[in-house]
């Protein structure tokens, strides 16, 4: 249950992906370099003189953004600027809540992000042939028109007490303005930020807008727990409908009323230690799923009172986080204390057989964060205290043939590992101390992911997107 970064001095602004001696732009410098080798964490020893070096030709699109104070915790706003966005550059936005040091100089940080710049790359269309499937060229990497130089950042800042564990806002397009957030203090409270996101909407290109001028704002709605906690889901099916867990084992239910939240005052109670993590079921209304510190996971239907409908036990250590997929409601993932991931086959809950899908390894250190695509049921993506954000495909398989003959194209040029899972489809690094990564449902293959050092927004060349099978 690695979590906090609380009390934490501000943090430098770094870039661990360029090297230190970086004047190697010519081609004969670089034609004169040794061969590139894969670096794994937990694996691979650094010397001193070492840096970790990006490759760009791995992204579309790689920007890194700081706000002073380290977040734990992020979610991205859904706007009004597109429903399937392809096109650079781009615009985001965010909300965010800060690790200060002291308990008066947290926020609540609602930013725009604007002109994000990349390489342009084609979604595939579901019924289109592979021919047509790899609409990037080499020559696509210098076009013009797909946005550059770096990306505005536009703040607006509220007042909140205590550091932030957990922030989100409601999943629907026309309620998106509408924020919770889960404070070191105990407290859960519900905030309209309507007004910030309208003016930096208005906003074109002033990125000092709001910076540095602290609005003091009152919740819509507050409840304390007993103690703080980190669970908290909004429901994607019943607008205003929201869950929150707490350390001491208690999930409430807030309805929403009138503009006020009414929270049951009786919790559902079922685990046996903190819960971690809470999602809403995709599919189904009056159905979430909890994560426990118990190891256990567990599933709740509101018509059944509040005890569990089922609870099994999902890891050996602590479960931190869950994932329910949104594209295929009977896969949940989840990531445990000890770096293990795994996929659940809600289908076969009560077959503990057959119930585990997948379970992988790869990581070493604590999962941090998890998440399905939403575009893609396949695919999701992990954060790990290892400093490692990957993307994994569960749809690949193990071609050997392939794998050799890639293996002689780049034997000359990277020092690859031996032994990858073939569903690892993206590894990056760079990042210290990862917290939080979400997918943003509106721009095919981004992420963002936030950690000790700061926000990177990353869209790899090889995550394909397939377009809706309408084309919309």
């Amino acid at each position: 249950m690695v979590r906090s970064v609380k009390k934490s001095k501000k943090a430098k602004k770094s870039n661990n992906k360029g090297s230190k001696n970086d004047d190697s732009s010519s081609s004969g410098a670089a034609s004169s370099m040794p061969a590139a080798r894969v670096w794994q964490p937990g694996v691979d020893a650094m010397g001193e003189d070492e840096e970790l070096q990006c490759d760009p030709s791995a992204y579309n699109s790689y920007h890194a953004f700081h706000m002073g104070w380290p977040c734990l915790s992020f979610d991205i706003v859904r706007d009004s600027l597109g429903l399937l966005r392809t096109e650079f550059p781009h615009t985001v936005y965010v909300v965010a809540g800060t690790q200060a040091n002291k308990p008066s100089l947290n926020t609540i940080e609602i930013l725009k992000v604007s002109n994000i710049s990349g390489k342009r790359r084609e979604l595939v269309p579901k019924n289109g042939s592979d021919d047509d499937s790899d609409s990037d060229s080499d020559e696509d990497d210098n076009e013009d028109g797909h946005g550059s130089g770096a990306p505005i950042m536009q703040v607006r800042k509220v007042a909140h007490q205590g550091c932030i564990n957990r922030i989100r806002c409601m999943p629907q397009k026309e309620s998106a303005h509408i924020c919770a957030t889960w404070g070191d203090t105990g407290y859960v409270q519900v905030w309209d930020f309507s007004s910030h996101l309208n003016i930096l909407a208005e906003s074109e290109t002033d990125s000092s807008r709001g910076g540095t001028s602290v609005s003091n704002q009152a919740p819509l709605s507050m409840f304390r727990h007993k103690d703080e906690g980190y669970a908290m889901d909004w429901s994607p099916l019943k607008p205003g409908r929201l869950l929150s867990g707490d350390c001491q084992n208690s999930i409430y239910l807030w309805e929403p009323e009138s503009g006020k939240w009414n929270v049951d005052k009786n919790p559902f109670v079922g685990h046996t230690a903190s819960v971690e993590d809470l999602q809403w079921s995709p599919s189904e209304a009056e159905v979430f799923a909890s994560a426990s510190v118990d190891k256990t996971i567990a599933i709740w239907d509101l018509r059944l009172g509040k005890s569990p409908a089922i609870s099994f036990k999902a890891h050996d250590a602590d479960v931190n986080v869950i994932s329910w997929n949104r594209l295929a409601s009977f896969s949940l993932a989840s990531g445990s204390d000890d770096g293990s991931f795994s996929i659940h086959d809600l289908r076969k809950i009560d077959k503990e057989e057959e119930r585990l899908a997948a379970h992988f390894t790869y990581h070493k250190h604590p999962i941090t964060s998890i998440e399905w695509s939403p575009h893609e049921d396949s695919t999701l993506a992990v954060t790990s205290a290892d400093h490692q954000l990957t993307i994994w495909d569960l749809a690949l398989e193990r071609d050997e043939e392939e794998e050799a003959e890639f293996r002689t194209e780049i034997e000359d040029r990277v020092n690859a590992p031996e032994e990858l899972p073939p569903q690892l489809l993206f590894v990056h690094q760079g990042q210290k101390d990862l917290k939080e990564l979400h997918w943003h449902s509106q721009i095919p293959g981004m992420i963002l992911s936030t950690a000790g050092d700061g926000f990177n927004v990353l869209m790899p060349t090889n995550v394909e997107s397939n377009l809706p099978a309408s084309g919309a």
